[in-house]
């Protein structure tokens, strides 16, 4: 499949997006969590564009959905979208439900859809969440989707997620969050298993490294 034809196609956000990220999701961030973000400047602007990220916490979903300076839609299980109150936030917030078990060719290619569409997909490496906050085990999915649209992948650390509410916490934890993005990865160079692998590995030390950084000035998302 080839990319969109464009690389000015950019996806508008609904009103229901621009109200839940403006009104419920930047205040908690911004306010509750001390939120900061970094490396803003390195997010393109249009064009496909695959978003990978670390999981360490159901603060995720709606976290990256409203971080980046632009749209992001985002795999996220069926199971969250039965949640009272995350489900229809992370919905409103550009995420599709990707039922347990399904083959990976449907989830690519309702990832690839969003991406014609002009979206920005964001893909959680590990595919479920990780108690250390890093990327552990990572999949393949994120590297299948960029080779065959021909989006390159924007490494983003969600630092401190884990800490907030991890996977084996009842409470939530109002420790300081930081978005972080790293630089362009291109796509594979083929479909080959070797080809995906290498470029996973790529991602996994991207965000991994990101994770480890110190903290620098905050940037200012640029919507």
């Amino acid at each position: 499949m080839n990319p969109p034809s464009s690389a000015l196609v950019r996806a508008r956000p609904s009103p229901s997006y621009l109200v839940v990220d403006h009104l419920l999701v930047a205040p908690i961030f911004r306010l509750l969590f001390r939120g900061q973000y970094e490396g803003m400047e390195l997010v393109p602007r249009n064009g496909p564009l695959v978003v990978v990220a670390n999981h360490g916490s159901h603060l995720d979903p709606p976290l990256l959905g409203h971080a980046l300076p632009r749209p992001v839609s985002f795999m996220a299980k069926a199971e969250l979208f039965q949640v009272p109150l995350l489900g229809p936030l992370i919905r409103s917030l550009g995420a599709y439900p990707v039922s347990r078990g399904a083959s990976d060719r449907e989830a690519i290619r309702t990832a690839l859809a969003r991406l014609e569409q002009g979206w920005a997909t964001g893909i959680f490496l590990d595919g479920t969440r990780q108690a250390s906050g890093r990327v552990e085990n990572p999949q393949l999915g994120a590297a299948l989707l960029s080779a065959r649209s021909g989006a390159p992948l924007l490494p983003v650390a969600l630092v401190n997620t884990h800490r907030a509410l991890g996977p084996q916490q009842r409470w939530l934890r109002l420790v300081p969050l930081r978005v972080r993005v790293g630089a362009l990865i291109p796509p594979p160079p083929s479909r080959r298993r070797a080809d995906l692998e290498a470029t996973t590995r790529a991602c996994q030390e991207a965000i991994n490294a990101l994770l480890e950084e110190p903290v620098t000035r905050s940037a200012g998302r640029g919507h």
